[in-house]
């Protein structure tokens, strides 16, 4: 038994390595223009808009009083020359709207809108997304959130790559800005997740819409594609709406690219061990199909691939005989700890957190917990005050 479960997690992770290591070579790097935008003559910037596609950058806020003003400073300092900013303050109990306000001064590419009513049918960020979309007058999209920050080069570097690839839906992963344990442990699993396991060139060219992943941080649309795909409008009922957004682009066969944005956009999402939990509480049901049975096996999966090795080099003294130990165990863990750091290296994360992959599997663990209590305590996820039901659209 124990010879197979040791064969079963080698696979496991030889796997893994091999498909890492091609995403990390493959994985497309957001990077500035060739030629800056803000060393154009200033009379093109002015004059000749329309040599730039409008864009429209899209922010759904609730509560995000500790956040907005850094998101619309750092926004109003882009050097694109023809976009807008647009906030929906969704019926916030803070000053999220007055922040924003306030940050702009008055700047004529801000615009800030109260958030209707969320209908019974609707996730609450779907719902505010699919309501910006209304006032946007850009033949560009851009999906952001209110605690990424941006680099002054940011969205003429996403429009040119959006360009360049000829994406309908550019999805960009910011370098995760971490400083408690709780999120430097936990917060880079979200790419971990995606370089580790899904394929990108299959995400890229392959025809199955399983086979997508994109970051709701910020997704980059031609708005003729969003219309195609549905739009929110068509995700309204999901929690992971980033990922069926990647789905619904690659259902109608339009271009997905995926693109690491950790040189010019960055984030924080969490600021402390709670908030990281219920965050990642919230989605990681939805993540496995809402099934009980998938989040456990996935569970016990993760377990046995990166805590196993260690019980295994840790206990196996008291069986000498035990076939490949030491040597077998090591190895093990040598190569689940290149995995995480190899991910973490292109990222732009530290590197000795991947040392700490257990733990992070552990916490990981709590999590799933936590996610199953919500369900069976509330019928769904808590999350600003709101408790999330996913129905089918």
């Amino acid at each position: 038994m124990m010879l197979m479960l040791a064969i079963f997690v080698s696979a496991a992770l030889l796997v893994m390595f091999v498909i890492t290591v091609t995403n990390v070579a493959i994985f497309l790097r957001l990077c500035p223009p060739v030629r800056p935008m803000d060393d154009l003559d200033q009379t093109l910037k002015t004059t000749a808009h329309s040599a730039f596609p409008a864009v429209s950058v899209l922010i759904p806020a609730r509560n995000e009083a500790n956040h907005i003003q850094h998101a619309v400073g750092g926004l109003l300092a882009q050097t694109y020359p023809n976009y807008e900013i647009l906030v929906l303050d969704d019926h916030s109990d803070d000053n999220t709207r007055e922040i924003a306000l306030a940050a702009a001064n008055g700047h004529p590419r801000l615009h800030v809108f109260a958030g209707a009513a969320l209908p019974a049918d609707w996730m609450g960020k779907n719902w505010a997304c699919h309501q910006l979309v209304q006032f946007a007058q850009g033949e560009i999209l851009i999906f952001t959130d209110a605690d990424v920050h941006w680099q002054p080069e940011a969205v003429s570097a996403l429009v040119a790559e959006l360009q360049r690839t000829q994406a309908d839906l550019l999805t960009v992963w910011p370098r995760q800005i971490t400083h408690s344990w709780g999120e430097r442990l936990v917060v880079p699993l979200g790419v971990f997740a995606v370089l580790a396991y899904l394929p990108i060139h299959l995400a890229h060219d392959g025809p199955w819409p399983l086979a997508a992943a994109a970051n709701g941080q910020c997704m980059v649309f031609r708005r003729p594609a969003y219309q195609q795909c549905g739009g929110h409008a068509g995700v309204r009922s999901t929690v992971l709406e980033d990922v069926r957004l990647a789905q619904s682009i690659k259902a109608v066969h339009l271009r997905l690219r995926l693109t690491n944005g950790a040189n010019l956009l960055q984030a924080r999402m969490y600021e402390n061990w709670q908030t990281v939990r219920n965050g990642y509480a919230k989605n990681i049901l939805a993540g496995h199909a809402n099934s009980l049975l998938f989040l456990a096996l996935s569970t016990v999966f993760h377990l046995a691939v990166f805590v196993g090795p260690w019980l295994w080099l840790m206990l196996g003294w008291r069986n000498q005989n035990s076939p490949g130990w030491p040597a077998w165990p090591l190895a093990l863990i040598a190569l689940g700890i290149s995995i995480r750091g190899l991910t973490a290296l292109v990222t732009h994360q530290r590197l000795l957190d991947a040392l700490f992959m257990p733990i992070s599997v552990l916490l990981m663990t709590r999590i799933a917990i936590h996610a199953v209590w919500w369900q069976w305590r509330y019928g769904g996820p808590q999350w600003k005050g709101r408790t999330i039901h996913e129905t089918t659209v």
